[in-house]
């Protein structure tokens, strides 16, 4: 015999299904807007009745099953899913003027109606008339609108600030990040390191707007863990020949690419710059869009020392004046090195006229044995690909 559900319960079955219904009549073009708002709606309706309401421990796992008999082929709406959408709207409730009243929350817990509901979900068209969500130093209506709800999960669930959830949702938006992206970014902490790499740029750039832009385009430490070192020959990870982390950097040069930052174009590695009789290796060269420069990078496998900079320095020189095409801007230099004392970096790179920075890296074995084990098996993953 099929159990039916408790009244209660199957009021709330109908009240989100028809909210379900109605959304997707929306037109496509503010589809992702319109998921957004029902989202929020039915997270509102969810966060009221389980946290503050009558609804017992099983509810949400009892109207998940039920919506699927009732609208065959829905998907999005597992029990996971539906505490998810609580999550979301419990996340950005306040900030989005949603916090129920005293007598909302009664009306939800009553007789709450598909009409009920749709008060409380976003309204896209206003929201897109206005410019910034208060409180969140210029996160826009747009840019929060513009990304999935995947998007905005990935983010609540691995960061602990509202400035970092707004720092990154305006990076996703800007760069259309996709989910696998995005993933990368908070894994590598993108929010702690971006802009924060030492560096002579204020000395050595002209242009305001140049300055700022290399400022914001390095960090001053990249993740690559798809270096494995005792792939490399050293297990401990002590002593890692530089060629070998530069091989696997240039077979894995997309991953490094997307690491490093955006509109960045691979020219060559080992690229040689012959003047006065004497061959110039450059490690790593690029061509970044945005900057509108060559950027050349020099790995080191131990610490940072100063003489890297006149290294640099000279490699930079040459670039400029072989290189450089005349609508292009200076050429800046990033070291790449596994350890640096940043005020000591800070201390001797002023004294160098070409435009520089000092970044550190981590590879696999640098990570910590939590974040190992959270990563993907390699064999289980060449399974499933």
């Amino acid at each position: 015999m099929v159990q039916s559900l408790p009244q209660v319960y199957a009021d709330a079955v109908q009240v989100i299904k028809k909210a379900i219904l109605g959304s997707q009549y929306k037109t496509a073009r503010m589809a992702n807007g319109e998921q957004l708002s029902l989202y929020f709606g039915i997270g509102r309706y969810v966060s009221v009745n389980s946290r503050k309401g009558t609804w017992g421990t099983s509810a949400i796992a009892h109207i998940s099953g039920q919506l699927k008999k009732e609208l065959p082929g829905l998907r999005g709406f597992s029990e996971t899913s539906i505490k998810l959408m609580r999550q979301f709207y419990e996340s950005w409730a306040v900030l989005l003027n949603r916090q129920p009243s005293a007598g909302e929350i009664e009306t939800s817990k009553s007789s709450a109606t598909a009409d009920d509901l749709q008060t409380v979900v976003i309204n896209t068209q206003t929201l897109n008339g206005l410019d910034a969500i208060p409180g969140t130093d210029g996160l826009s209506y747009a840019e929060f609108l513009g990304i999935s709800f995947s998007h905005h999960m990935e983010i609540i669930g691995k960061t602990d600030s509202l400035d970092e959830r707004v720092f990154y949702i305006h990076q996703t938006f800007q760069n259309k990040w996709d989910k696998y992206t995005l993933r990368d970014m908070l894994k590598a902490d993108l929010f702690h390191h971006q802009g924060q790499i030492p560096n002579n740029f204020s000395l050595t750039l002209s242009d305001p707007a140049q300055r700022l832009k290399a400022i914001e385009m390095f960090k001053d430490e990249y993740l690559l863990d798809y270096i494995n070192v005792e792939e490399l020959g050293a297990r401990d990870g002590s002593a890692i020949d530089e060629k070998l982390v530069e091989n696997s950097i240039v077979q894995n040069i997309k991953n490094f690419i997307m690491t490093f930052g955006r509109d960045f174009t691979y020219v060559g590695n080992q690229y040689n710059v012959e003047a006065f009789d004497h061959d110039h290796i450059i490690d790593l060269l690029f061509f970044n869009r945005e900057l509108a420069c060559l950027v050349a990078v020099e790995l080191k496998s131990g610490a940072f020392k100063s003489i890297y900079l006149g290294q640099l320095n000279t490699y930079l020189r040459l670039l400029d004046d072989t290189m450089r095409k005349p609508h292009e801007n200076p050429s800046i230099g990033i070291i790449l090195c596994r350890d640096a004392n940043r005020s000591y970096v800070e201390y001797v790179i002023q004294d160098y006229n070409k435009p520089m920075g000092v970044a550190t890296y981590k590879t696999m074995a640098d990570m910590s044995e939590e974040m190992r084990n959270a990563l993907p098996d390699i064999e289980e993953l060449k399974k499933l690909l």
